[in-house]
This record gives C-alpha cells, sequence and structure tokens, in this order.
C-alpha cells in the first residue's frame, strides 16, 4: 500500500479545481445538468452521477476514494456518525426474519440497534463470545443473514479471529462486517482477512481533530451500492461536504499521529502496570495480554486506547481519582489530539444500568499527543487518591 499517495494525492484532480494543494469544499445542495439526457441518466443513477448532494459530492467522493483503499476494499460510503455507518450497513444487508450474530459487549448503540430496533421489524439477534469459534459456529441458524464482529473492542480490548470467522461465515453463506474504529486502517485490515464490510467512527482516528462527527463503511462495490440503495439514499446520512473536507485534512498526518499516540500509550501503559494502585493494565501489545498472539497475527499495532482495573472498587475514590486529573479529559470518544479518561464507574450511578457488562473498577484512557513524561507525572499525582 502507497500509504502517501492514497493520503495526499489519490482522487484529487488538482487541474480541475486550479492546482489547489487542498481539494476544494463543494458546497451544494444541488447540481445543475447540461439537458434532459444528462438528467435522466443523473435520476437513474445517482451512485455514480452529481444530481444531489445527499446522494453524492464532489468532495465526499475524494474522501470515500482514499478511505476505500486504505481499507484495502473497491468502495466506501462516509456518513454522518460511526452509529449511522454501523446501522446502514445492518439495515442494508438484513431484511425481516433475518437472523444476526453479533460479539458480547458491543459498542452500545450498536446493542441498541440489535435489541430494541431491529425486533420491531422481525429482525433477531444473537450475542455471543467472540474469541470462542464454537459459539459462533453454534449460534448460526438457517436464517443467520450477518456476524457483526467488534475486533478489538474498546473497553476491554477482545479479539476475534478475523480470518477464521470470515471462513466460517462464508461456508454458511454469511455476510461478515467488522467495527474497525480501534484500530484504524493503518494496524488492521479486516478485508484482506475475507471480511465483507469494515466500518469505522472516523470521528476517531481518521479525522483526529475532535472536530467532526462522521463514520465510513468501506467493501466490494457490489455490497456498498446494496448499502446505498436499500439503506442510504432512504435515511439519507451523507456527511456534509465541509465535515468531508476536514476529515480530508485529518487524515494527512494519520500515521504520524498514529504512531505518536501508540509508542506514549505503551510506555505510559507499562508504566500503570507497576504501580501499586493498579491491578492490571489492558492493552492487546503487552506481554500479559490473553490474547496477545492473535493481535500480533492480524494486527500490525495499536493506537493510543488502553485500559486499567484499579485496586478499589470505591466509586468515590475512583471519581476522586478521575478528577483529579489536570492533563486528561473526562470525556466518552477518543482519537484526537487531547488525552482522555473514562471511568466505567460512572455508568453504575446511571439510571437503567443496574448491570453494567464491565466491573466497576475498570477506568479507559486514551493518550493523546502530549508529552508523555508530563501524562504520566499527571497519572501518579492522581492515582493517590486510589491508595490506602
Amino acid at each position: 500500500m502507497d500509504l502517501s499517495h492514497i493520503l495526499n494525492h489519490l482522487g484529487e484532480d488538482r487541474e480541475q479545481y486550479f492546482g489547489a494543494v487542498s481539494p476544494p469544499i463543494i458546497q451544494t445542495s444541488n447540481f445543475a445538468l447540461q439537458d434532459i439526457a444528462h438528467l435522466r441518466e443523473a435520476m437513474l443513477d445517482e451512485y455514480h452521477h452529481h444530481l444531489y448532494s445527499r446522494g453524492n459530492n464532489p468532495t465526499v467522493e475524494i474522501l470515500r476514494k482514499k478511505l476505500a483503499a486504505l481499507e484495502g476494499t473497491e468502495d466506501a460510503l462516509v456518513v454522518s456518525s460511526g452509529a449511522a455507518a454501523m446501522a446502514i450497513a445492518v439495515i442494508g444487508v438484513v431484511q425481516q426474519g433475518d437472523h444476526v450474530i453479533c460479539v458480547q459487549n458491543p459498542y452500545s448503540w450498536t446493542r441498541h440497534l440489535l435489541t430494541e430496533f431491529l425486533p420491531r421489524f422481525g429482525v433477531s439477534a444473537t450475542f455471543v463470545q467472540g474469541d470462542q469459534l464454537t459459539a459462533i459456529e453454534q449460534a448460526i441458524r438457517p436464517n443467520t443473514r450477518l456476524l457483526f464482529l467488534e475486533s478489538p473492542n474498546t473497553m476491554t480490548f477482545g479479539l476475534q479471529d478475523l480470518a477464521a470467522c470470515a471462513r466460517l461465515a462464508r461456508q454458511h453463506g454469511i455476510i461478515t462486517c467488522i467495527d474497525n474504529s480501534c484500530s484504524s486502517p493503518l494496524y488492521q485490515q479486516p478485508a484482506s482477512l475475507g471480511i465483507d464490510l469494515v466500518m469505522h467512527s472516523a470521528t476517531k482516528y481518521l479525522n483526529g481533530h475532535s472536530d467532526v462527527v462522521a463514520g465510513v463503511i468501506c467493501g466490494s462495490s457490489a455490497l456498498i451500492r446494496q448499502i446505498f440503495d436499500r439503506a442510504f439514499m432512504v435515511i439519507g446520512p451523507l456527511l456534509s461536504p465541509s465535515d468531508a473536507a476536514l476529515v480530508l485534512r485529518g487524515l494527512r498526518t494519520l500515521p504520524l499521529r498514529m504512531e505518536r499516540s501508540r509508542q506514549s500509550a505503551l510506555s505510559i501503559a507499562d508504566r500503570l502496570a507497576n504501580h501499586p494502585a493498579v491491578a492490571r493494565v489492558i492493552h492487546p501489545w503487552r506481554d500479559d495480554f490473553p490474547q496477545q498472539e492473535l493481535a500480533h497475527r492480524q494486527m500490525s499495532g495499536t493506537g493510543g486506547l488502553f485500559s486499567m482495573l484499579v485496586r478499589t472498587e470505591d466509586k468515590d475514590r475512583i471519581y476522586r481519582f478521575t478528577e483529579a486529573l489536570e492533563r486528561f479529559l473526562i470525556a466518552v470518544s477518543w482519537g484526537g489530539h487531547e488525552s482522555l479518561v473514562f471511568p466505567i464507574a460512572a455508568v453504575y450511578d446511571l439510571p437503567g444500568h443496574d448491570n453494567p457488562p464491565f466491573p466497576v473498577n475498570l477506568i479507559r484512557l486514551y493518550i493523546g499527543l502530549e508529552d508523555p513524561e508530563l501524562l504520566w507525572a499527571d497519572l501518579k499525582q492522581a492515582l493517590r487518591h486510589l491508595e490506602d
């Protein structure tokens, strides 16, 4: 993969826009057609023509080409959020009477789609332990249409054997889809392992500046066209041209940002693992990660996200630790330039969350682009609140 060409040149026909280094923002809702013949042609095939920006837009199209190339797929759709990408990927391939298999503890809105939304339309779902191929195989029914994966997930970083899952699904005529947000296309390319659809919250690493909410679905031309016709055009979640331009800007520095965040996160994770207030650090690249061999086999690295289990389950202490941090923002997302902290204990205090799927002493950290020594010093002073 020629990463430099993809990020800096692919899809950018500068002769069409005065040699500008940055792609233009084609901020228009409507496109004028030169005659009736071209109007009819565009109306018959919005997938390939510019008729109305809800379907296709030149700025967005540049981003589509780059993201598909990064994932090694034929095409991509970009939409207004990661949740939208997940939803239309699923809705675009299932129909009434179908069954979906999904890994345990996925992104909360994935679970909501499969347990609250789709059952209203006759689509059922089964949740299984993703690290057990036999559990996935035993969950397959004659009407199973989709296997939804999330590897790694973004709290405990559980992995699935993607190549094995793809082979199993193919044997049964099941489409596979993965949320690849945690790895980014730089560190994992599921399509090369046989996965059919690869989606991201582009809000995270792909944009990387915490100023855009976006999503992407990558796959074969046939599947992407099916999703375009069956879900995308009906729901209308196209990313705006201005937001697409911001993601294009973010992609320019993706390798540099990922490498900085990766190195800093691993360094801090190793130090935390030796701190007396920390019971365990959960990071796929550490030697004590239970699926480390699989991680190295199907990933080439990790980003800035990892979790730790602290030695106390006292929520007040956990809150004091969190609020004592001066260089970490309390926030739920990740992937930008800023470092973040998210204590799962906060979920326990919310109405309707009587049985969260993660332990109360789990704290997720995201390491951004700041000086890692300053971040470590901040963590050390805050960790005192967790000790006796």
